[in-house]
């Protein structure tokens, strides 16, 4: 297994919290989404799928190694015409409950986290994954930190993430309003640098302004 860690690990390693190994509360669209999205870019950092504001289109075929990735490979390549960007994130946001269970059973498998689950009225299961090895939740969170707070040039896995994290809103519940005004400009400036993290992150918030619509009451 690689060293590194997937964009799908380290979105979960952002939403957890390092005092009792719970998830931030965020509406269920923003993690199905951020996992849906960290899939996608995990492939295009490995040069597997290309994409601009218009389509998204496979490169190249190979299978990376990862059973998560290539199966997702294949099912994009599989596709006859060409297709959205928004129509991936979507059509992959339904497999988010398998994407965040294997993400996890890695940071388990990894030392990372462990796994904890609590019995609720003897029937009711709830799991906690507090942090086993510190140093990757807090590397993760610091190197976004550098990046927003410093003039330091940024990984292109640290810009698809930074660019994820922005357009779920997560990022909202990493910093305060105060430190996110601040660094409004910074981020802005972060996510220009990437096509790909710009491409899903456009997908995501016409998702998210979809949902808003069709959730508003309807008069007639």
């Amino acid at each position: 297994m690689e060293n590194t860690l997937s964009i799908a690990e380290e979105v979960l390693l952002l939403t957890l919290h390092d005092s009792d190994g719970t998830f931030i509360k965020v509406p269920d669209w923003t993690i199905r989404y951020a996992l849906s999205g960290a899939v996608l870019m995990d492939l295009a950092l490995r040069d597997r799928i290309d994409t601009d504001l218009e389509s998204l289109t496979v490169v190249n075929t190979e299978p990376t190694g990862d059973n998560l990735l290539d199966g997702l490979l294949s099912f994009i390549a599989s596709e006859t015409e060409p297709q959205s960007t928004r129509f991936w994130i979507e059509r992959t946001a339904v497999h988010a409950e398998s994407i965040r269970e294997v993400a996890l059973d890695r940071l388990v498998e990894r030392g990372i986290l462990h796994r904890e689950e609590h019995r609720f009225l003897w029937v009711f299961k709830s799991r906690r994954y507090p942090i086993t090895d510190g140093a990757a939740d807090k590397e993760v969170k610091l190197r976004i930190a550098e990046v927003l707070f410093t003039d330091t040039i940024p990984d292109p896995r640290d810009i698809v993430l930074i660019c994820l994290a922005h357009a779920t809103g997560i990022l909202d519940s990493i910093f305060s309003r105060a430190q996110l005004r601040q660094v409004e400009d910074r981020v802005d400036q972060v996510r220009r640098l990437d096509l790909i993290g710009q491409a899903i992150a456009k997908a995501i918030w016409d998702i998210e302004a979809s949902i808003a619509v069709s959730s508003q009451p309807q008069f007639h």
